[in-house]
């Protein structure tokens, strides 16, 4: 039989080498992709913090400190920005009252099903507005309307007294419905909520320099 000239597009060995190198690269980036990404949402710690060392999802004691979000000219969307030392409802809290408060700000989020209205990272519904930077909408800052409705001087005391009487307080159509939620079952809601704003999720909801803008020109992102 003459010899023919095999085409390396059909012959088999070929394939089945291309597809072991494939097989065994992807393996390989995938290991590493999981790596890195363990690494980058590990939490950070208090010694961070206190060390100005940047983590993606900051240590508990975050909400001692002011959070901010700033415009990155390098990454291209806005970023957290973790500030000076702030009191939190009149305190500040250590390291295992920190942690504490937000495992019971976290579990008060599941227990009241936070999710079937809310977004919180990027899981959760639409019906109601994205809790993931609600700590940074300028509506519970300083002079902001939530601040003044509540009659309350700070952040934190403003959306606790928002969450434990939803119903005294118009802000949206739809009405946010009474959850009893307990003093304390709000101030860790609240922690979490602060906690929450801090984690740098690239850029994710939403552009919050046009809505302080906004604010300031008269407007409110308010919920």
């Amino acid at each position: 039989m003459a010899n023919e000239n095999v085409s390396v597009w059909t012959s088999i060995p070929f394939w089945r080498r291309s597809a072991a190198w494939v097989t065994g690269f992807a393996t390989i980036l995938l290991i590493w992709l999981t790596f890195d990404t363990l690494g980058q949402i590990s939490m950070g710690t208090d010694a961070d913090l206190k060390n100005g060392v940047t983590k993606r999802v900051p240590a508990p004691t975050v909400i001692n400190y002011k959070i901010g979000y700033e415009m990155s000219a390098k990454r291209g969307h806005e970023v957290p920005t973790i500030g000076e030392k702030q009191p939190f409802f009149g305190k500040e809290w250590s390291e295992k009252e920190a942690a504490d408060l937000l495992h019971l700000g976290k579990l008060t989020s599941q227990a009241k099903n936070c999710m079937d209205c809310h977004t919180l990272l990027g899981n959760g519904a639409y019906y109601a507005p994205d809790l993931t930077k609600a700590w940074l909408d300028p509506a519970w800052q300083d002079g902001g309307p939530m601040q003044g409705m509540t009659g309350k001087s700070t952040t934190e005391e403003a959306m606790a007294e928002f969450l434990q009487h939803p119903s005294q307080y118009p802000t949206h159509a739809r009405m946010m419905p009474s959850l009893g939620i307990t003093a304390d079952e709000a101030k860790g809601l609240v922690a979490f909520l602060k906690h929450m704003s801090s984690i740098d999720t690239n850029g994710f909801p939403r552009n919050f320099s046009k809505t302080v803008d906004q604010f300031k020109a008269g407007g409110s992102n308010a919920h």
